[in-house]
Protein backbone atom coordinates (compact mmCIF):
# COMPACT_ATOMS: atom_id res chain seq x y z
CA UNK A 1 0.00 0.00 0.00
CA UNK A 2 1.49 3.24 -1.03
CA UNK A 3 -0.02 6.35 1.12
CA UNK A 4 0.46 10.11 0.77
CA UNK A 5 0.30 11.99 3.89
CA UNK A 6 -1.07 15.72 3.67
CA UNK A 7 -0.39 18.50 6.35
CA UNK A 8 -0.83 22.09 5.73
CA UNK A 9 2.69 22.89 7.60
CA UNK A 10 5.76 21.14 8.72
CA UNK A 11 5.30 21.57 12.21
CA UNK A 12 1.98 18.87 11.92
CA UNK A 13 3.98 16.95 9.08
CA UNK A 14 6.68 15.96 11.94
CA UNK A 15 4.34 15.00 14.35
CA UNK A 16 2.98 12.68 11.61
CA UNK A 17 6.35 11.20 10.99
CA UNK A 18 7.45 10.59 14.50
CA UNK A 19 3.97 8.96 14.99
CA UNK A 20 4.75 6.56 11.85
CA UNK A 21 8.09 6.22 12.10
CA UNK A 22 9.87 4.42 9.51
CA UNK A 23 7.70 3.39 7.43
CA UNK A 24 7.86 3.06 4.00
CA UNK A 25 4.64 2.48 2.82
CA UNK A 26 3.77 6.41 3.65
CA UNK A 27 5.26 9.65 1.76
CA UNK A 28 4.82 13.29 2.79
CA UNK A 29 3.60 16.67 0.93
CA UNK A 30 2.92 19.90 2.41
CA UNK A 31 -0.73 21.33 1.19
CA UNK A 32 -0.09 24.90 2.65
CA UNK A 33 -2.49 26.62 4.42
CA UNK A 34 -6.29 27.29 2.84
CA UNK A 35 -8.56 25.19 0.59
CA UNK A 36 -7.07 26.61 -2.82
CA UNK A 37 -2.84 25.75 -1.81
CA UNK A 38 -4.13 22.52 -0.45
CA UNK A 39 -6.13 21.82 -4.15
CA UNK A 40 -3.22 23.03 -6.36
CA UNK A 41 -0.84 21.18 -4.11
CA UNK A 42 -3.37 18.32 -4.01
CA UNK A 43 -3.44 17.60 -7.43
CA UNK A 44 0.48 18.48 -8.38
CA UNK A 45 1.45 15.56 -5.34
CA UNK A 46 -1.68 13.03 -7.00
CA UNK A 47 -0.27 13.82 -10.80
CA UNK A 48 3.44 12.78 -9.85
CA UNK A 49 2.73 9.16 -8.31
CA UNK A 50 -0.13 6.72 -7.91
CA UNK A 51 -1.29 6.31 -4.45
CA UNK A 52 -3.93 4.56 -2.94
CA UNK A 53 -4.68 6.72 -0.12
CA UNK A 54 -4.71 9.92 0.80
CA UNK A 55 -4.73 11.15 4.36
CA UNK A 56 -5.10 15.03 5.39
CA UNK A 57 -3.94 15.12 8.76
CA UNK A 58 -3.26 18.46 11.22
CA UNK A 59 -4.66 20.24 13.98
CA UNK A 60 -7.92 22.06 14.21
CA UNK A 61 -10.86 23.92 16.09
CA UNK A 62 -13.41 21.83 17.65
CA UNK A 63 -16.65 22.77 18.11
CA UNK A 64 -17.41 23.08 22.00
CA UNK A 65 -19.78 19.75 22.92
CA UNK A 66 -18.44 18.05 20.17
CA UNK A 67 -14.72 17.51 20.22
CA UNK A 68 -12.88 19.01 23.09
CA UNK A 69 -8.82 20.26 22.99
CA UNK A 70 -6.68 17.63 23.00
CA UNK A 71 -8.97 14.95 21.26
CA UNK A 72 -8.93 13.59 17.74
CA UNK A 73 -11.37 13.67 15.09
CA UNK A 74 -11.62 11.10 12.20
CA UNK A 75 -13.98 12.81 9.25
CA UNK A 76 -17.24 10.78 8.60
CA UNK A 77 -17.49 12.97 5.20
CA UNK A 78 -15.31 16.35 4.19
CA UNK A 79 -17.65 19.47 4.21
CA UNK A 80 -17.04 23.03 2.35
CA UNK A 81 -19.25 24.53 4.74
CA UNK A 82 -19.10 28.51 3.71
CA UNK A 83 -19.00 27.48 -0.43
CA UNK A 84 -21.84 29.12 -1.58
CA UNK A 85 -23.72 32.99 -1.34
CA UNK A 86 -25.17 34.51 1.40
CA UNK A 87 -28.50 35.99 0.49
CA UNK A 88 -30.55 38.25 2.57
CA UNK A 89 -32.23 35.26 4.21
CA UNK A 90 -29.35 33.59 4.69
CA UNK A 91 -26.66 31.43 3.15
CA UNK A 92 -27.45 28.63 0.29
CA UNK A 93 -24.62 26.48 -0.35
CA UNK A 94 -23.13 25.27 -3.96
CA UNK A 95 -25.58 21.97 -3.73
CA UNK A 96 -28.56 24.31 -3.03
CA UNK A 97 -27.38 26.39 -5.72
CA UNK A 98 -27.20 23.65 -8.20
CA UNK A 99 -23.19 24.34 -8.76
CA UNK A 100 -22.05 21.55 -7.64
CA UNK A 101 -21.18 19.57 -3.91
CA UNK A 102 -20.07 20.83 -0.93
CA UNK A 103 -19.62 17.36 0.28
CA UNK A 104 -16.69 14.69 -0.23
CA UNK A 105 -17.01 11.04 1.12
CA UNK A 106 -14.24 9.50 2.82
CA UNK A 107 -13.13 5.74 2.81
CA UNK A 108 -15.84 5.03 5.49
CA UNK A 109 -14.38 1.94 6.20
CA UNK A 110 -10.99 3.02 7.36
CA UNK A 111 -12.39 5.75 8.76
CA UNK A 112 -14.73 3.77 11.16
CA UNK A 113 -11.24 1.09 11.99
CA UNK A 114 -9.11 4.23 12.82
CA UNK A 115 -11.96 5.83 14.93
CA UNK A 116 -12.52 2.15 16.92
CA UNK A 117 -7.94 2.05 17.04
CA UNK A 118 -7.86 5.15 18.20
CA UNK A 119 -10.41 4.90 20.90
CA UNK A 120 -9.01 1.34 21.72
CA UNK A 121 -5.54 3.10 22.01
CA UNK A 122 -7.40 5.33 25.00
CA UNK A 123 -7.11 7.88 23.48
CA UNK A 124 -10.20 10.29 22.98
CA UNK A 125 -11.79 10.13 19.09
CA UNK A 126 -14.76 10.80 17.54
CA UNK A 127 -16.25 9.77 13.98
CA UNK A 128 -17.77 13.28 12.55
CA UNK A 129 -18.30 15.87 9.83
CA UNK A 130 -15.56 17.93 9.40
CA UNK A 131 -15.28 21.15 7.66
CA UNK A 132 -13.03 23.42 5.38
CA UNK A 133 -13.75 26.75 5.62
CA UNK A 134 -11.89 29.56 4.15
CA UNK A 135 -11.84 31.92 7.03
CA UNK A 136 -11.23 30.56 10.35
CA UNK A 137 -14.27 31.08 12.90
CA UNK A 138 -13.48 34.01 14.88
CA UNK A 139 -17.23 34.41 16.72
CA UNK A 140 -20.00 32.93 18.70
CA UNK A 141 -22.48 33.56 15.91
CA UNK A 142 -20.10 32.12 12.67
CA UNK A 143 -19.39 28.78 14.95
CA UNK A 144 -23.38 28.32 15.68
CA UNK A 145 -24.27 28.93 12.26
CA UNK A 146 -22.06 26.53 10.85
CA UNK A 147 -22.76 23.87 13.09
CA UNK A 148 -26.30 24.53 12.31
CA UNK A 149 -25.85 24.51 8.97
CA UNK A 150 -23.72 20.67 8.94
CA UNK A 151 -25.62 19.49 12.05
CA UNK A 152 -22.82 16.97 14.28
CA UNK A 153 -19.62 18.94 12.78
CA UNK A 154 -16.86 18.26 15.03
CA UNK A 155 -13.71 20.20 13.63
CA UNK A 156 -12.83 23.21 11.37
CA UNK A 157 -9.88 23.34 9.18
CA UNK A 158 -8.76 24.73 6.20
CA UNK A 159 -7.29 22.41 3.77
CA UNK A 160 -9.11 18.90 3.78
CA UNK A 161 -12.00 19.65 0.87
CA UNK A 162 -9.07 21.13 -0.98
CA UNK A 163 -7.10 17.87 -1.28
CA UNK A 164 -9.96 15.52 -0.94
CA UNK A 165 -11.07 17.80 -4.47
CA UNK A 166 -7.78 16.78 -5.91
CA UNK A 167 -8.05 13.17 -4.61
CA UNK A 168 -11.68 12.51 -5.68
CA UNK A 169 -10.45 13.95 -9.19
CA UNK A 170 -7.54 11.11 -9.43
CA UNK A 171 -10.11 8.16 -7.86
CA UNK A 172 -8.18 7.85 -4.92
CA UNK A 173 -9.48 7.57 -1.73
CA UNK A 174 -9.14 9.98 1.22
CA UNK A 175 -9.20 10.39 5.25
CA UNK A 176 -8.71 13.26 7.23
CA UNK A 177 -7.39 12.94 10.82
CA UNK A 178 -7.47 16.33 12.90
CA UNK A 179 -6.12 16.88 16.69
CA UNK A 180 -8.10 19.46 18.10
CA UNK A 181 -6.19 22.64 19.29
CA UNK A 182 -8.38 25.10 20.09
CA UNK A 183 -12.62 25.55 20.51
CA UNK A 184 -14.34 27.00 17.41
CA UNK A 185 -15.49 30.23 18.27
CA UNK A 186 -14.59 33.67 20.08
CA UNK A 187 -10.62 33.28 19.07
CA UNK A 188 -8.33 33.46 22.34
CA UNK A 189 -5.30 32.37 21.50
CA UNK A 190 -4.10 32.27 25.12
CA UNK A 191 -6.20 29.41 25.26
CA UNK A 192 -5.20 27.05 22.26
CA UNK A 193 -2.90 24.09 23.24
CA UNK A 194 -1.04 23.65 19.50
CA UNK A 195 1.71 21.23 21.90
CA UNK A 196 -0.66 19.20 22.91
CA UNK A 197 -2.71 18.84 20.06
CA UNK A 198 0.74 18.02 18.08
CA UNK A 199 1.42 15.34 20.73
CA UNK A 200 -2.13 13.93 20.53
CA UNK A 201 -1.51 13.68 16.14
CA UNK A 202 1.73 12.30 16.96
CA UNK A 203 -0.03 9.36 18.86
CA UNK A 204 -2.58 8.97 16.97
CA UNK A 205 -0.58 8.11 13.74
CA UNK A 206 1.16 5.49 15.66
CA UNK A 207 -2.58 3.56 15.73
CA UNK A 208 -2.80 4.97 12.17
CA UNK A 209 0.22 3.06 10.79
CA UNK A 210 -1.47 -0.37 12.47
CA UNK A 211 -4.97 0.01 11.29
CA UNK A 212 -3.40 0.55 7.44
Amino acid sequence: MRVLIMTAVAPERDAVQRGLGHDSRFEFALAGVGLAAAAANGAMSLAAADYDLVVVAGIAGGFPGEAEIGSLVVASEIVAADLGVELLDGFSSLDELGFGSTRIGVDAGAAERLTAALTAAGLTARLAPVLTVATATGTAATAAALAARVPGAAAEAMEGFGVATAAALRGVPVLELRAISNAVGPRDRDAWRIGDALKALEAASSVLAEVL
